[in-house]
């Protein structure tokens, strides 16, 4: 299907990441497009893991169709899809390199205040519309470029402080009707062909292995090491998209 063994090597592993993510271990998927990147452009890697993304959201929603918070989702998803819709709009218009730059810088610059703050030293704040739209709408589109949404997300989502398991499941449904709504306008785009769908299809297994894997690292972390590390991999994870867009 186009691809060599090394560009296997890593679909296969940019697809177990999705799983992860998908699982509970937030912000892991987000390497995913990156990872691809380098075989292949930016834009055919995120058409091919989109349909994996979607394959795995359902195993995330059954995973935590009881562990999620409503008055979270209620508050992000309105500017996500205004976000989407942006991203749709202009499709053709922005390089996708510079947002991919400004997503990676926000997140490095958040995961930086985070490890010199520690979250114990402050109070968890309750969900707001008016923060919930901005970075919501700013996480709809990021995601609809390259995926990345996951840094802008956690930037609104962290310091609310939810419980390890509603903070997955809160995550993991805000991004599967993210993901389920990007479907239309990547069809229109052109990014759901035939040989992306072929791909995609032989990923899926690996990704949602990733997503049991996922559920049982989760289950058996305590919530300060599940913090710790959702902050350190945002911050290796922005690094790693500031790179690429430089």
């Amino acid at each position: 299907m186009g691809l060599d063994i090394w560009g296997w090597t890593l679909g296969i592993v940019a697809a177990f990441a999705v799983g992860l993510a998908k699982g509970g271990l937030a912000l892991v998927g987000v390497i995913s497009v990156p990872l691809m990147s380098l075989v292949m452009s930016p834009v055919q890697a995120a058409g091919i893991l989109l349909p994996v993304y979607v394959v795995s959201d359902i195993g995330g929603l059954i995973a935590f169709r009881r562990s999620f918070d409503r008055r979270v989702l209620a508050t992000v998803l309105p500017g996500a899809l205004a976000g989407i819709g942006l991203g749709w709009a202009t499709a053709h218009l922005i390089e996708e390199r510079y947002v991919t730059l400004i997503v990676g810088s926000v997140g490095l610059a958040f995961a930086l205040n985070a490890l010199v703050r520690p979250v114990r030293n402050r109070q968890a704040r309750a969900p707001q519309m008016g923060a919930g739209s901005f970075w919501g709408a700013l996480a709809g589109y990021t995601s609809f470029v390259s995926h990345s949404g996951g840094p802008p997300y956690q930037v609104y989502a962290q310091p609310l402080q939810m419980e390890p398991m509603i903070f997955a499941g809160t995550t993991t449904i805000f991004f599967a009707i993210c993901n389920a709504v990007k479907l239309v306008p990547y069809a229109f785009l052109g990014q759901l062909s035939a040989h992306n769908l072929a791909v995609a299809a032989a990923l899926m297994v690996p990704a949602l292995i990733g997503v049991a894997c996922g559920l049982w690292i989760l289950k058996r972390m305590p919530s300060t090491v599940f913090y710790k590390f959702i902050t350190w991999a945002l911050g290796i994870v922005s690094l790693r998209l500031i790179w690429t867009a430089l």
